[in-house]
């Protein structure tokens, strides 16, 4: 059973509790919710007796299944702490987050609330910090999804009153949720970009400009803001890429920021690069810059 029929199958589990817990028999909805929890105490003593002789080692090596892993913290069993696995999906959005200009710090977990430190933020783009967002509570939510919470303090804004704001991240439908039109899209490897350079295609319907920078990928609507025309014909120097209509130029690494005009961006697309190489996209999310 492969990674996809596992998701099918949990998706069928999940449909069949929610039938159940509709059933209007009370008396034989109660009995079927009894049995099932059962089953899952069963199952989970099962497990608990399996890792007991395993060594600290061998544990964290069978929590690395991602299927594993849910079935451990079901059951309360992950050896690996809520915060150790915060802190190492961090570590692994981190280059990411420094491509756009941003950072983040964990202060701290607790009773499943990540409290993070956020600075740069590309000088508070708008767009960039819901990309910014995006890619946190993604790899928060896959390494730690018995996390409840996550609230980022301290995001700077140039225009921004003295002092941290609070700014709430909550671990959004389209993380969690199946529905297409809200989740990621895949893009594909994008072997055309393997030597850099620019590339307008559409994923799930929409048109997309993605763009290769030292093996770093970005991704924006591919509008011009400055004259609305589509930047598939632009051309790239090294982060800077030109409209070939109007002339206005990017800064594709601080979140498109126009050179000539300041207050003009591109609008950011979030992006991330899944372990197998596939490049990702957010497309349910459109903000203003």
């Amino acid at each position: 059973m492969d990674d996809t029929d596992v998701g099918e199958r949990v998706a069928r589990v999940e449909a069949l509790l929610g039938q159940i817990e509709s059933l209007p028999d009370r008396v034989a909805r109660e009995a079927a919710m009894e049995m099932v929890q059962a089953l899952l105490d069963l199952y989970g003593e099962g497990l608990a007796r399996t890792i007991a002789p395993l060594d600290a080692e061998t544990r964290r090596a069978v929590a690395d299944d991602e299927l594993v892993a849910h079935l451990l913290l079901l059951h309360d069993l992950h050896p690996v702490a809520v915060e150790t696995r915060v802190h190492e999906a961090l570590e692994g959005v981190r280059p990411y987050l420094d491509s756009h200009g941003g950072g983040v710090e964990l202060i701290g977990v607790e009773d499943g609330v990540v409290r993070l430190r956020m600075f740069g933020s590309c000088d508070g783009c708008p767009s960039s910090a819901m990309t910014l967002k995006l890619a946190i509570e993604d790899a928060i939510h896959k390494a730690a999804p018995d996390v409840v919470e996550v609230e980022a303090e301290g995001v700077s804004a140039p225009a921004a009153p003295a002092g941290p704001t609070l700014l709430q991240l909550e671990v959004s439908d389209a993380v969690r949720g199946p529905d297409p039109a809200e989740g990621w899209a895949t893009a594909g490897g994008l072997p055309e970009l393997s030597g850099g350079g620019t590339l307008v295609k559409p994923v799930s319907g929409d048109r997309v400009l993605f763009i290769a920078i030292e093996d770093t990928y970005y991704a924006y609507r591919p509008a011009c803001p400055g004259c609305s025309e589509e930047l598939e014909t632009a051309t790239l120097t090294g982060a800077e890429l030109a409209c070939a209509t109007c002339g206005q130029r990017f800064d594709i690494r601080r979140a498109g920021r126009c050179l000539d005009q300041p207050e003009l961006y591109l609008e950011p697309v979030p992006l991330l690069v899944d372990d197998t190489g596939l490049v990702k996209v957010a497309l349910g999310t459109r903000t203003a810059a």
